[in-house]
């Protein structure tokens, strides 16, 4: 589909002798619209002989027709790297797809997820064109795009935001980083800068290739943020004559250490401990890094005791900390 340029209003500019009739075109990445006239007429006079009144003559007409230069840019517009988890599906990668030409084009687009180099491949799912114009991806409302049946088409400057969707693989390791590549590239051709499709052009005239090959190609990346606990328990015995024999009336101190591992926020986290048989809790003696906590649950701080075991709520820990949590029983 092609849309022809209107042709503006002529400017006459006297240039001493003769004159140069252009039309208006508003100003383009590419320069003037394709299809434009270019209308040049050249004007000669002279005093006549005699000295009678002078004389004005016109040179012919000289008209030529800009050609359409097809070129086109496309680029990421996420702001980083998105980030995502293992497993993850429907994940979204946001580009702009732009003619830079000077005439309406279509463009074929393609989404490659295996780009060598990476360090993990995504499945892709679909892509999609953002027909409400907003910049966000809405499923449901957003057009499916299918190559060759709705290749968006572009007047000259125009831009249209383009989404590929993928799934992240359950193999992911945190901090690995996956290249998603958008390409587009024009109907009419691409290839050479330079080469010529006589008579293809927006309005009636040439296509040539421009400097982009009429082809271009955009990354953005994912990036797997992931998280996990190492869990260590660990027991010191102190009997009632100031060893460490693990004797009726002994107190074990247990020291439970969480280590958060991988770069993301580990939500939730809360850690428990049931007493063993035999032993009798300590009444208040839960800390966590040292501080200590009282039994009662909804108390204002993290510890509680239920008859049973204890429990820590953690809250939100980051990737890469730890937190130490330490409570006694007795041996019965």
């Amino acid at each position: 589909m092609r849309a022809t340029p209107a042709v503006g209003r002529r400017l006459a500019l006297a240039l001493g002798a003769a004159s140069l009739i252009l039309p208006s075109t508003a100003v383009q990445a590419a320069g003037t619209l394709a299809g434009t006239d270019i209308v040049n007429v050249a004007k000669a006079t002279y005093d006549a002989p005699g000295g009678g009144t002078p004389v004005t003559i016109d040179s012919n007409i000289v008209s030529i027709k800009v050609d359409e230069l097809l070129d086109v840019t496309v680029v990421s517009s996420d702001p980083g790297d998105v980030t995502v988890a293992p497993g993850w599906t429907g994940q979204v990668m946001t580009y702009q797809l732009t003619n830079s030409g000077n005439g309406s084009e279509a463009f074929t687009l393609s989404a490659d997820t295996a780009k060598p180099g990476d360090e993990f491949d995504t499945t892709f799912e679909i892509g999609i064109l953002d027909s409400n114009d907003n910049g966000v991806y809405d499923p449901g409302v957003d057009t499916i795009y299918t190559p060759g049946t709705n290749d968006p088409v572009l007047a000259p400057d125009e831009s249209i935001t383009v989404f590929i969707v993928s799934a992240i693989p359950a193999s992911a390791a945190d901090a690995e980083r996956a290249e998603i590549e958008l390409s587009a590239a024009a109907n009419t051709g691409n290839g050479t800068p330079g080469t010529i499709f006589a008579g293809q052009g927006d309005g009636g005239g040439d296509a040539v290739i421009g400097s982009t090959g009429a082809r271009d190609a955009g990354s953005g990346f994912f990036r797997v943020q992931a998280s996990d606990v190492n869990l260590v328990k660990s027991a010191t015995i102190i009997d009632p004559f100031g060893g460490a024999e693990p004797v009726p009336g002994a107190v074990i101190v247990y020291q439970l250490v969480a280590t958060t591992v991988g770069t993301a926020d580990l939500a939730n986290l809360a850690i428990s401990d049931d007493v063993p048989a035999d032993t009798t809790y300590k009444p208040d003696s839960i800390t966590l890094e040292g501080a200590p906590l009282s039994d009662a649950a909804n108390d204002g701080d993290a510890g509680s005791f239920d008859g049973g075991s204890i429990a820590v709520p953690l809250g939100t820990v980051p990737g890469g900390q730890t937190r130490t949590i330490t409570f006694q029983v007795t041996i019965d």
